[in-house]
């Protein structure tokens, strides 16, 4: 009889509360006169002016993407990390590389989904100019040929290193305001690929798969929310590296012999045997 391996235990995360959502001002959505009518069942009150967003669906939305990142990783996919704008450039860059997830916080390029073969081309550019400077390459060029290849390289880390290391295309996109991100966007519906993002009071929610309500303008906010996806991933490559032991795991056990296997079906039918003669 085969024991049954037990998963190790994954480490849970703080839940978010309703109180955190608060203290981060989750709730603070955009002027009035800025809201997009679609986003009215998400909207609460408002207040001077402001729409103040409805935190009892952000807390119930928030777990439902949180569920469904996790899944993705744990399937074997990434997720990419989208987020340009000033508010929440450092919140991807820390919490997509915690995750270990690929990252855009600079400039989203043209094509990075949709022509992937083309990006991979550059990154391997990227990769190449690296490789050059790490063996000393650059040392060995002209003062002003080595600062334009080094500016090169800047350049490019700075657009595309977040995403140097991503072989394929992503699993599923967590964007910080996809209002801004329309680009990006665009490419992943085009591409079928589901889309997770922090939605304000000024989105189209319609254009997203699972959305979050919430303020994409308070650091705070794109902060926790976005720190929250990130341990859905790390939960999520938890359970992926739990598999992957188990099915070695299985891999390594001999399977059973002929002998063992008839004596196995002779006792089985001496069982069933005794049974019957006792019912």
């Amino acid at each position: 009889m085969v024991e049954q391996q037990q998963q190790p235990e994954v480490r849970r995360p703080e839940t978010v509360t309703m109180k955190l959502l608060l203290e981060a001002g989750v709730h603070f959505g955009h002027q009035t006169k800025r809201w997009q009518p679609r986003m009215k069942q998400y909207i609460f009150t408002q207040r001077n002016g402001i729409h103040i967003i409805d935190l009892q669906q952000t807390l119930g939305m928030l777990s439902k993407a949180s569920e469904f990142v996790k899944s993705v990783v744990a399937g074997g996919h990434e997720v990419l990390f989208v987020g340009t704008k000033k508010q929440a450039q450092e919140a991807i860059d820390i919490e997509s590389t915690r995750a270990g997830m690929p990252y855009v916080n600079h400039r989203w390029l043209g094509g990075t989904l949709t022509n992937f073969h083309t990006i991979q081309l550059r990154l391997t550019h990227l990769q190449q100019l690296e490789s050059a400077k790490a063996s000393g390459g650059f040392d060995r060029l002209i003062k002003k040929e080595a600062l334009k290849q080094q500016e090169e390289l800047d350049k490019m880390n700075r657009l595309m290193g977040g995403i140097k290391k991503m072989s394929r295309l992503p699993g599923a996109l967590f964007i910080v305001d996809p209002g801004k991100e329309k680009i990006a966007v665009a490419e992943a519906r085009r591409a079928g690929i589901p889309i997770v993002a922090i939605v304000d009071t000024d989105c189209d929610p319609d254009v997203i798969d699972y959305i979050v309500p919430g303020n994409d303008d308070a650091i705070r906010s794109v902060k926790l929310i976005t720190s929250r996806m990130a341990e859905a991933v790390i939960e999520g490559a938890a359970i992926r590296k739990a598999q992957q032991a188990l099915e070695e795991k299985a891999q390594e056990q001999p399977e059973p012999s002929a002998k063992d296997a008839a004596k196995d079906a002779a006792m089985e039918k001496a069982a069933v045997a005794a049974a019957q003669t006792k019912s």
